[in-house]
């Protein structure tokens, strides 16, 4: 029995040998027309025209001969001797260009009539000033050689055009020819074409749909299913094997749901003992495990929809599925407040999306850690910030205020050494108290105690009035400070004198950490219901390793000096933006420089979301 290859070597060969024979036949077809057509275009048409000119430049011959006659001689001398040369060369294109049988006689008689016709010109051109006898010499000499050449002329003009109708009709029927073989040819192929697409649907497209409905029978689970085989060809194979794969499928099916039945029952024990509340969502929302602290705490069982979940838990959910990537709440968002034995208990809670290997989700883990502890630690660190730095801040105002009465001198005159010592002692309690300063703003920002005076404010004089201050700064530290704002900005809602301080504390940082001709930049773009505002520089930037650290309190990177300060302005500006409802984010590349960006709620978003 014949197998595929040959079946479609069988059927696509014929179609070749029509389409070989065709162009043979189109070629050798092409080139008799092409010979024709060359005979046409080439030999006697290049004759016709040869006989058109010359009869042209005898015209004008005439005509200088009847100037001359008339008293213009000089005209006519000249119009004689020029197509008279003309004349001469297309006679020699024809003498050329012989390809008529009697053609060349014809050609070689006109020559000599037109050898007489150049002497009968120079006889009556010769005879003086006598025009009666010029006119006797023309019109017994010169007239009748002019008609005897015209004569000649026609008839090799005659000759060639007789030819050039022959041969295209010659054409005309070799073309008739060749489009009743063409037609027969391409009747012949369409049959064939017609055969063969009816022998392969009967060959393989409808074993191979056979073999697709099987497919699809086992995708959805059958596979207990069985493929006849009809052939002993590859299609008959390849039936015979996915018989077999059927089988090991059955096989695996077994074997792999005794697997899975048992990871489930390990996995379900192990959640058991979790210390924290862990819960397995699938893609369509179904919580498929969850340990016990989720169903004690948060109620959240297994089979039970997650949108019966807090908010804050289904938004993250939804998120992770959308995103593809782990979801963890940052900065303003809070944890998820629970009482449990009327104990108030706060939860952080992380969302981390299962992919499969084309990274497309298949469920999320979603977990809840309880950060009860660490808030309660915050609180009394702030707490002892607070009372700290309120209880330093009394007697450092005395400090200064002595040491400013001592270098004013009104307790008496100080030595050079001693005004040193307390310019410095000055200097430090300054930096002292400024650090008090910033503890007490961060204070005052984290327990809600400063007012937020928020209005609507045009980005534009939010960036300018902010920037104005540092232009001078910049100037003597040889930097380039830019401002780049679309003019399309919304208004946003926020306090002017409290983001004036964010920009502030994130200039002087971007002056401070960029050497001479570098450039720091303030922009602002549109994103979402937010202005998102950036300040860059192109100083040293900041290490991979200390990114997620930069904006805690009191970090600061490895290296730097004392007067650097103590790392609190950024955890002001964090806590500024926060308190905005917004975030703070840094990219940063070493010896490139860095880019920070907070965000600020547009006022028509905030209107909106209140009405």
């Amino acid at each position: 029995m014949l197998g595929i290859r040959q079946k479609l070597s069988l059927g696509f060969g014929g179609l070749l040998a029509v389409i070989v024979i065709i162009g043979l036949e189109s070629v050798s077809l092409l080139s008799e027309l092409g010979g024709s057509i060359d005979v046409i275009l080439k030999e006697n048409y290049r004759s016709v025209i040869a006989c058109q000119e010359m009869k042209e430049a005898l015209d004008r011959m005439d005509r200088g001969m009847l100037f001359i006659l008339l008293g213009y001689k000089s005209q006519g001398t000249d119009l004689l001797s020029k197509n008279r040369v003309s004349f001469q060369k297309a006679l020699d294109v024809e003498l050329q260009n012989i390809t008529i049988e009697g053609e060349a006689e014809k050609a070689a008689h006109l020559q000599e009539l037109f050898k007489q016709c150049i002497q009968a010109t120079e006889s009556v051109t010769q005879q003086g000033a006598s025009s009666d006898g010029m006119r006797k010499a023309y019109f017994s000499a010169l007239l009748p050689l002019f008609q005897q050449i015209k004569t000649t002329d026609d008839e090799i003009q005659d000759m060639n055009q007789r030819n050039m109708s022959d041969a295209n009709q010659h054409a005309l029927k070799k073309a008739e020819a060749a489009r009743r073989l063409m037609l027969m040819l391409l009747v012949f192929g369409a049959l064939l074409a017609v055969a063969f697409v009816l022998l392969i649907g009967k060959w393989i497209i409808q074993p191979i749909a056979g073999l697709t409905s099987s497919a699809l029978e086992i995708k959805s689970g059958n596979l207990d299913l069985v493929v006849p085989t009809r052939s002993k060809d590859e299609i008959g194979t390849l039936a015979e094997t996915f018989n077999d794969m059927a089988a090991a499928l059955r096989e695996f099916r077994r074997t792999r749901a005794a697997q899975l039945i048992n990871i489930k029952r390990v996995t379900e024990q192990a959640f058991k003992v979790l210390p924290e509340a862990v819960v397995i969502v699938n893609t369509e929302g179904i919580i498929e495990i969850a340990s016990e602290l989720a169903t004690q705490l948060f109620n959240l069982r297994p089979n039970d929809k997650i949108d019966d979940a807090p908010h804050g838990i289904v938004d993250l959910y939804n998120e992770a599925i959308s995103t593809g990537r782990a979801i963890e709440p940052q900065g303003s968002q809070s944890p998820v407040q629970k009482f449990i034995n009327g104990k108030e208990h706060y939860f952080h809670l992380k969302a981390v999306p299962i992919l499969d290997n084309y990274r497309q989700p298949t469920g999320v883990i979603l977990s809840l850690s309880d950060v009860t502890l660490e808030r309660e630690q915050n609180e009394m660190k702030r707490g002892v910030v607070s009372t700290v730095s309120h209880q330093l801040k009394t007697p450092l105002t005395s400090i200064r205020m002595s040491l400013h009465l001592l270098l004013e001198e009104k307790v008496g005159t100080l030595s050079e050494k001693q005004a040193d010592l307390i310019v410095a002692a000055r200097e430090e309690s300054d930096r002292l108290h400024l650090i008090l300063e910033q503890l007490l703003s961060i204070s005052r920002i984290e327990s809600g105690k400063t007012s937020m005076d928020l209005k609507m404010v045009r980005p534009h004089e939010l960036v300018l009035e902010s920037v104005e201050p540092f232009h001078s700064a910049a100037t003597d530290r040889g930097l380039t400070l830019e401002v780049q704002l679309p003019d399309d900005l919304p208004d946003v809602l926020a306090d002017p004198l409290m983001v004036s301080q964010v920009f502030a504390n994130l200039l002087s940082n971007a002056l401070k950490y960029t050497d001479p001709g570098g450039v720091v930049s303030v922009s602002a773009q549109i994103k979402d219901d937010s202005v998102l505002f950036s300040v860059s520089d192109t100083g040293r930037g900041i290490p991979d390793q200390y990114l997620k650290k930069i904006l805690e309190n009191f970090f600061r990177v490895p290296g730097q000096t004392v007067e650097s300060g103590l790392g609190l302005g950024l955890s002001i500006v964090q806590e500024i933006v926060e308190a905005h409802g917004g975030t703070v984010t840094v990219e940063s590349r070493e010896s490139e420089g860095s880019i920070f960006t907070f965000s600020l709620k547009r006022s028509d978003s905030v209107f909106e979301e209140e009405s």
